[in-house]
This record gives structure tokens, C-alpha cells and sequence, in this order.
């Protein structure tokens, strides 16, 4: 065999979300591309905030020397200065630079975190559904995800968590809002997450809360995200813009750790030296110099709003069974029948591509992002209806 065996394997359970993308390329091919009613790939459709091309074409512009070279493995000095202030207002605590890390995305900060803190073997217990990538990012450094049943409303169940945690638990890793189902934790179910890693501490073992906020700006209806930094101590931030700011591609995030970690020079010093040596070497530059000026700006969050609403009223007057979101651009209607594959293949037979639940771990359900023209939610309507006539 030309490619390793483990690779082979993680190959085989890739993404359904990837998967059913290429298939809807192929569907498009065949019927065109405006008669597929394309859900499955959370790609964002609203254009970067006023403001940020003319920063970038500055930035591009630019006759200042070295504005293409290496910078440190961190990132640009002020760069961070400009995220630790903002992390300061929306905080109680004293960030500095030193507690930020410029990354290549979301998930090239994850792949940091867990390449830093990581020894072969250690446990990350993960709330089921999950973004499907989060196994392979803590494979990747030798790990092993350990799956958690939430509630039925896809909220986190501490008991099953506390009962996950054993000796070689290293952290647990929440995303919110949610992908895929929208849903935002809320300060309660954190803090009583906190007092049992808390507990685990006391008595000797160090167990980290990482929290994936790439969609944070994305929460509608005045939905308060909770502030992870002012709940534990033993936190560590990882975010990106590529929602946000609608910067999917240019692949620029940000790990931030949080100044209540004891000893955390030792924790900051082996993110950044990660960063180098996974060969990301440094994040981008110029997407570097331009987004620090938005850390207060965001795309037009209403749109999604209303693209939420509308999928949402469509899937209901349908008979479908489903939470409305309160953030992320995704929601997470139950199936009509267990098999959700075979459910998704008949929405295929109606032109509509969805994602099966299954590939997020959680079978019977199914998985759309509504970031998409209006257009294509509204041309859904008959045939999510048609769908459930089974």
C-alpha cells in the first residue's frame, strides 16, 4: 500500500459532510446548478464587513519593508496587543499579548492546543454530536476522543461527563454555539461543568476546558454567549474569522489562553513552538495586519438571523421535529426514520442535499447549514414537504 495504514482507515470515515458536497457537484453537473438546493457545506455566504477591503488593499499596497517575511511563530507583536484588548473589555482579566497565539484557522489552533498538551494515549471527552474533524485533529497528536451523550436538547449532561473522566482525561472540549446544532451552552450547565473539573484538580489532576468559538459572533435573539475565562480557571480559547468576518478561505484564528492558568509560560512557550514544528510555521500575514483592526466588526448577523427563521418555519410547517437554533449557521432536524443516510438519499431524490446525522455521531438526525441565498430556503419549501410523506 502506497499511504499508511492509518490514514487509510480515517480516509474510510471521513466526512459525510465533504462527501455529500462532491456528490451535490456531481448532481449539479447533471441537472445544473440552480435546480440543487445545496445544504451541506457551511461555507459562508455574506460578503466581510465595510471596511475590511480597503484595509487589506492598504495592507497589500504597502511599501514597508519585511511586510512578507517571517514574523515570530506567535504572531505580530501588535497584532496581539490588538486581540488582548479586546479580550480585556469583554473579560475581567489582565490579557497581554503573551497570552495569544496566531493561528491558521480554527483548526490549526486545535491541532495546536492538542499537540501542546497531549501525550499518547490522554483522553479528550467530546459532546456528542460533534464536528466530525475533532476526532481526526486529537488523533492526530496521539489521543483519543471520548464521545458524551448531551441531553435531548443537545445541551451538555454533566453526569455523563463526570462519569467519562478517569486518569487519563486531559481535557474536555465544548463547542458554542454548536455545529451542528445551533444550540448555545448556557452559564448554569457551564459553571456546573466547572465545579466538576474543579474537583478533579483538587485532587491532583489537571483536566483542561477548550473551547471552540469560531461561530461566537453568530447568536441571534439576544443569546448571551457565557464568558468560559470568568467560569475556569484552567481555559483555553480557540476562535477564528472565518464566520465572523466571512474569511472561510483566508484562514486566520487565534488561540487565546486564559492569565488564570498556573504556570502558563511553560503551556504558551509549547503552543508556539507547535505551531511551528506542525508546519504551520506562522499564521498569514497579511490577513494577520488586517484583522486586528476587527475585532469589534462582524458580517451582518441579522441576515443569518433571518435565514435561520426561515428554515426553521419551513421545517415545522413541514412536520419535521427540530430545536431552533441560537446560534452557528446550522440546524439539526430529527429524521423521520433512523436511517438517516436512507432519509438524506430521498432528499437527494428531491434535489435537496443535507448531511446525515450520522456523521456527526448522532444517527437519526440530519444536519443542514442554512448559509445560503434566501432563494434556495424559500425553493425548499414543497420538498421538505414531499420528503416526510414516507
Amino acid at each position: 500500500m502506497s499511504i499508511s495504514k492509518s490514514i487509510s482507515h480515517s480516509m474510510k470515515s471521513s466526512s459525510w459532510i465533504r462527501a455529500m458536497f462532491e456528490e451535490g457537484e456531481k448532481m449539479k453537473k447533471i441537472y445544473g446548478p440552480e435546480n440543487i438546493l445545496d445544504f451541506t457545506l457551511g461555507n459562508p455566504i455574506i460578503e466581510p464587513p465595510k471596511g475590511f477591503k480597503e484595509e487589506l488593499a492598504k495592507a497589500v499596497s504597502s511599501d514597508a519593508k519585511g511586510m512578507h517575511r517571517y514574523m515570530s511563530n506567535s504572531g505580530y507583536e501588535f497584532v496581539r496587543e490588538e486581540i488582548a484588548d479586546y479580550c480585556k473589555e469583554k473579560s475581567r482579566f489582565p490579557f497581554t499579548k503573551d497570552h495569544i497565539v496566531m493561528t491558521v484557522g480554527a483548526a490549526g489552533g486545535l491541532n495546536v492546543v492538542f499537540k501542546a498538551i497531549l501525550d499518547p494515549g490522554n483522553e479528550v471527552i467530546v459532546p456528542n454530536p460533534y464536528f466530525v474533524e475533532y476526532m481526526f485533529y486529537i488523533g492526530n497528536h496521539g489521543g483519543i476522543m471520548k464521545l458524551v451523550e448531551t441531553k435531548d436538547n443537545f445541551h451538555l449532561d454533566i453526569d455523563n461527563i463526570e462519569k467519562a473522566i478517569n486518569k487519563k482525561t486531559r481535557a474536555v472540549l465544548i463547542n458554542s454555539p454548536n455545529n451542528p446544532t445551533g444550540v448555545v451552552y448556557t452559564e448554569e450547565e457551564l459553571k456546573e461543568l466547572a465545579g466538576i473539573l474543579r474537583k478533579k484538580r483538587d485532587k491532583g489532576q489537571r483536566i483542561f476546558l477548550i473551547a471552540d468559538e469560531a461561530y461566537r459572533k453568530l447568536i441571534y435573539n439576544g443569546t448571551i454567549l457565557p464568558d468560559v475565562f470568568n467560569i475556569y480557571e484552567d481555559t483555553i480559547v480557540v476562535t477564528c474569522h472565518s464566520k465572523d468576518l466571512g474569511l472561510a478561505g483566508e484562514r486566520i484564528g487565534y488561540i487565546v489562553a486564559s492569565p488564570s492558568i498556573t504556570n502558563i509560560k511553560p503551556l504558551m512557550d509549547a503552543m508556539i513552538f507547535a505551531n511551528r514544528i506542525l508546519g504551520f510555521i506562522n499564521a498569514p500575514a497579511l490577513m494577520q495586519r488586517v484583522v486586528g483592526k476587527f475585532q469589534h466588526s462582524s458580517v451582518d448577523m441579522m441576515e443569518y438571523q433571518r435565514m435561520r427563521d426561515a428554515i426553521y418555519a419551513i421545517l415545522v410547517e413541514s412536520g419535521f421535529e427540530v430545536i431552533k437554533p441560537s446560534g452557528a449557521f446550522y440546524i439539526f432536524p430529527k429524521s423521520p426514520v433512523q436511517d438517516d443516510i436512507k432519509f438524506v438519499r430521498k432528499l437527494q431524490r428531491h434535489h435537496i442535499l443535507a448531511v446525515p446525522g450520522i456523521g456527526f455521531g448522532k444517527q437519526g438526525y440530519f444536519r443542514l447549514a442554512y448559509c445560503v441565498e434566501m432563494d434556495i430556503i424559500e425553493r425548499s419549501r414543497p420538498y421538505f414537504k414531499e420528503a416526510l410523506n414516507i
